[in-house]
């Protein structure tokens, strides 16, 4: 009996093993897919895109500022753009010259009502920051690779933890507010090693991939 329970034990200790090699495969050392790289922050990272539920999957594209995707994507169909006129911004304007009526309100970061990731995931999920988005880049090895045959980035910290990013653009939560017509987005792409921070035009669908502050 006794050596029947030992070759229990033995076999379990080995599944356990198996299941914890699997998790750290898969980048994730939380169970309700987030990742901790070990950032200066603390913060945590979505294992996968807003909308996707596995890695490699790119998820739904949004606007900078709306919450929900859509099939035409251009200042006419923009949630904060009055008409097709670009220079008619109605939220997020710091500058006369761009908002509707001479319309500024100085938002320079999305709001939770108007974040793709809070409205997907709640529980304090949100779209990272410029500067969140630069201290990933600044704390992790990134290099080209794939996943189940779709290309992209693998972002691993000093801690052992990853993520995986299919190529493509993705939203920061940042306003480029020297011209309120751009945010910042990052993009994910094969041609150069260095990946940068960059600016876009609001009406654009991108990717989002939600950050969330450690509890």
């Amino acid at each position: 009996m006794k050596k029947v329970f030992s070759i229990l034990m033995v076999v379990f200790a080995m599944t356990a093993m198996v299941a914890c090699t699997e998790k750290e495969n898969n980048g994730s050392s939380t169970a309700d897919g987030w990742v901790d790289l070990g950032l200066p922050s603390g913060l945590l990272w979505a294992t996968y895109n807003v909308g996707a539920s596995a890695p490699e999957q790119s998820g739904e594209v949004f606007a900078w500022g709306e919450t929900q995707p859509k099939i035409e994507y251009s200042w006419s169909t923009y949630q904060y753009c009055n008409g097709g006129d670009a220079y008619q911004l109605t939220k997020y304007c710091t500058d006369t010259n761009y908002g509707y009526n001479g319309y500024t309100d100085n938002l320079t970061t999305l709001e939770p009502g108007d974040d793709a990731a809070t409205a997907y995931l709640g529980n304090g999920a949100r779209t990272p920051t410029y500067f969140e988005w630069r201290e990933l880049l600044a704390n992790t090895t990134v290099v080209a690779t794939s996943q189940n045959g779709v290309e992209g980035r693998k972002f691993t910290a000093a801690n052992g933890n990853s993520i995986f990013l299919p190529f493509g653009y993705y939203w920061s939560a940042s306003l480029y507010t020297d011209y309120p017509l751009w945010a910042w987005n990052l993009f994910v792409e094969s041609r150069f090693q260095e990946l940068s921070i960059n600016e876009g035009e609001r009406y654009h669908a991108f990717y989002v991939r939600a950050v969330k502050n450690a509890n």
